[in-house]
């Protein structure tokens, strides 16, 4: 009896796990937005734990930064809005899975969830996602209803995860979607092409 209990307690520990997994994957679905005239430059996960401590070569920053800070530029310049996200992992199950498989980094509390420094005061707009999706708390949604937009031009990391994510997830809502891939960073280039083609057949114009 002992037995099937805590065989029935670690199934559901492990299903329970399963959906986090999903949830942290998953692409919203939404609303469709309609005719909305602005664009707005939407920048991804660019924060301390990430930009400083991630996987990613220094060169490779280096020239996404570049990227980046042009492409800030060019927004400022047309006086588009500019809207930062940034990752805080808070449903229960999502915290467990980065203590087990992502070095703890960017769960709710812990140091490095704050913008990095090269990327400082650049957003007008800052807000915190829980998943890969930006879109998933509803909060972006309302932003970009208020500030009009129709349009997206993202950057930021990882390009594989958060910002497809994201692109596909403003696609379902009926966005227009550019991503600037050398202001994007990729941890897996050879997943990094494959995403790029779900991102082509899905309407994102990569540039």
């Amino acid at each position: 009896m002992i037995g099937q209990i805590l065989t029935i307690a670690a199934l559901s520990g492990l299903v329970w796990l399963a959906n986090g997994v999903r949830k942290i994957g998953a692409v919203s679905p939404g609303m469709p937005i309609g005719s909305r005239p602005r664009t707005a430059l939407l920048l991804i996960d660019l924060q301390s734990v990430f930009w400083e401590e991630g996987p990613y070569e220094d060169a490779a920053k280096a020239d996404a930064m570049s990227a980046i800070l042009a492409e800030v530029a060019k927004a400022k310049a047309e006086k588009l809005p500019i809207i930062a996200v940034r990752q805080e992992w808070s449903i229960p199950s999502t915290k467990i899975i980065a203590r087990l498989t992502m070095r703890g980094q960017a769960i709710e509390g812990t140091p490095g969830t704050q913008i990095a420094k090269p990327f400082e005061g650049l957003a007008e707009h800052v807000l915190v996602k829980r998943v890969q999706d930006a879109f998933e708390t509803g909060e972006l949604d309302e932003l970009l209803e208020r500030l009009d937009v129709g349009k997206l031009r993202i950057v930021g990391l990882d390009f594989r995860y958060c910002v497809a994510k994201t692109a596909l997830a403003a696609r379902q809502r009926g966005y227009a979607v550019e991503v600037a891939t050398r202001a994007t960073l990729c941890v897996n280039q050879t997943a990094g092409d494959e995403t790029r083609g779900i991102l082509s057949s899905n309407a994102v114009i990569l540039r």
